[in-house]
């Protein structure tokens, strides 16, 4: 499968997925580590892909949604942003109600 085509497969088959340095387990930068916290206390499953662990990802993704760092959370297709978006959204309620209607 082309790499472009497994990303926006990745993205539309996944209501929240998370393209992230490492895993939730054991993310392997700050700024993922705090997206996908932000995640897990939202309480909704979320899917991931580790770029650290997937190259031809990490080197393309930004050529898909025009956005150059990671992480990047995708809701219902959708980029929703990096790090600091995601933590204004938990801040203020959103993140939570908008992962709960995706998922």
């Amino acid at each position: 499968m082309e790499i472009m085509e497994h990303i926006k497969q990745s993205i539309e088959s996944n209501p929240v997925i998370l393209f992230m340095k490492g895993t939730p387990e054991f993310p392997q930068c700050g700024f993922s580590s705090r997206t996908s916290q932000a995640l897990a206390a939202c309480g909704v499953e979320f899917a991931y892909i580790n770029v650290l662990a997937e190259p031809e990802v990490r080197e393309n993704l930004h050529r898909f949604a025009d956005w150059p760092t990671f992480p990047q959370l995708y809701v219902n297709g959708e980029l929703i942003g990096g790090c600091d978006i995601v933590m204004e959204m938990y801040e203020s309620g959103d993140l939570k109600t908008l992962v709960e209607q995706a998922s």
